[in-house]
């Protein structure tokens, strides 16, 4: 099937002001920045290009059947030891982090928020296509 969706390319993401938000992340995060002008940034980060684009009172997140509030991108490390580390990492460099969670299926996870409130997630299961490479 030629018609198939191959992968994600892009992710929007809503913040206050492009060039303070592209700063975090990419001195938090590693992201590398491609463009940046007053309504938007263009970063690559795990191998997606994020557009932080400027919003006023807006995030990412939203709030699923039962009141929680979720986050819409889930990042992946190559099991529990690295996702211990990445944890680790983050609080060391002053990222908001949650603790460590048992959701009841494979692996472990948390959750992480960038300065203008974005929830992000991160799983200790690395998809097979990324074991392969």
């Amino acid at each position: 099937m030629n018609n198939q969706l191959i992968r994600v390319g892009t992710i929007y993401i809503p913040v206050k002001d492009p060039a303070s938000s592209s700063e975090w992340y990419k001195g938090k995060l590693g992201a590398k920045l491609n463009y940046l002008d007053d309504e938007k940034a263009i970063l690559n980060l795990a191998d997606i290009s994020l557009f932080l684009v400027k919003a006023v009172g807006q995030t990412s997140n939203f709030f699923d059947v039962n009141g929680a509030e979720r986050f819409i991108l889930t990042y992946e490390v190559d099991g529990l030891e690295a996702l211990a580390s990445i944890h680790a990492d983050f609080r060391e460099r002053g990222i908001k982090v949650g603790e460590i969670e048992n959701r009841g299926h494979a692996g472990r996870n948390f959750v992480f928020s960038d300065p203008d409130g974005n929830k992000f997630d991160v799983w200790s299961e690395l998809s097979d296509e990324f074991k392969r490479s």
